[in-house]
């Protein structure tokens, strides 16, 4: 084990600053964290955002089976996930997206069908959810696992912008684009694994929006919706291989526009989206984002209307 990561309350985040303390660690500061030590080839952080402690280096498994569970958790879980979490070893194909929440590039849906053996190996390979995973390098060496764990298989969809908007403008609703590109990709997926009998993912919407749109095929198969989805292993294997496709089509789009398209919807995303339409003019913009943005109105008003205002949801 490489890393290990776990939620914390902030009394068990002062606890364990003194724990750490107490064997000696030494302290360094680092952005964004309520603390952070090493000692020999460990390192802990404790990030405020949680606050959640990253553990990193060699030694994670003993820390925390003999200091971080007894001590601060008060609780076994390391080696006991088949205990806690059993479905998460059934056979099942987990599924997610990349890309929803980015000015740029493509939404890409993902699928992994995993079963004891293969959740295994996920585990000891260090598979997590990918908006956990800051490095592109981490992405890839991790999807490159994912696709050489035997009996492993993997479908996506890459629904280019051009795709995109075409779709968004037809369904006029993101999560029924997002239940259409869900289904696709599990009836995909059972086209390679028939013997499979449940899908899960993070929940979006209303589970018959996926329902609605799987054919014949996968009407039989359990879908399973829920929150936090990405801590089943197949659903995490799932977002590194969508992420994967993600960031290789923003490389190679940017490459070709001789621009570096960024992620999210930051004001950088929106300069390089600004200098794109003057360049080729507002159209350009179907072929590299996603057009029902505010984004781009505000960097194009005249070739885009700007959205309608969201209204307060009231009881």
């Amino acid at each position: 084990m490489t890393s290990y990561t776990h939620a914390l309350t902030p009394e068990q985040a002062t606890k364990l600053r003194a724990l750490v303390d107490e064997l000696g660690f030494k302290f360094a500061p680092r952005p964004y964290t309520l603390f952070f030590a090493q000692k020999d080839k460990l390192s802990i952080a404790v990030y405020e955002k949680g606050p959640k402690v990253l553990l990193q280096g060699k030694g994670i498994e003993e820390f925390v089976q003999f200091q971080l569970e007894p001590n601060i958790l008060e609780e076994a879980k390391l080696g006991y996930e088949e205990v806690h979490s059993p479905e998460m070893f059934e056979p099942h194909f987990g599924v997610d997206e990349s890309g929803k929440g980015d000015f740029f590039g493509p939404l890409v849906i993902a699928g992994v069908y995993v079963d004891r053996g293969i959740a295994r190996k996920f585990m000891e390979a260090g598979i997590q959810d990918s908006k956990r995973i800051g490095s592109d390098a981490r992405i890839h060496a991790l999807a490159d696992t994912i696709r050489h764990t035997q009996g492993a298989v993997l479908d996506s969809v890459v629904i280019g912008p051009e795709k995109y908007n075409q779709l968004y403008e037809k369904f006029g609703n993101l999560n029924r684009l997002l239940g259409w590109g869900h289904a696709r990709v599990i009836e995909n997926l059972l086209g390679k694994r028939t013997d499979c009998p449940r899908a899960l993912s993070d929940k979006f919407a209303d589970a018959s929006i996926i329902e609605r749109a799987l054919g014949e095929r996968g009407r039989a198969i359990q879908l399973d919706q829920r929150t936090k989805a990405e801590s089943d292993l197949a659903v995490a294997a799932a977002s590194i291989i969508a992420r994967e496709e993600f960031i290789n089509w923003l490389d190679r789009k940017g490459k070709a526009l001789g621009v570096k398209l960024g992620r999210g919807v930051s004001a950088a995303v929106k300069e390089v989206a600004r200098q794109l339409v003057e360049k080729n003019g507002p159209e350009v913009l179907r072929q590299v984002g996603k057009v029902h943005f505010r984004t781009a109105h505000e960097v194009a008003p005249h070739g885009y209307a700007a959205p309608p205002e969201r209204t307060a949801w009231r009881r």
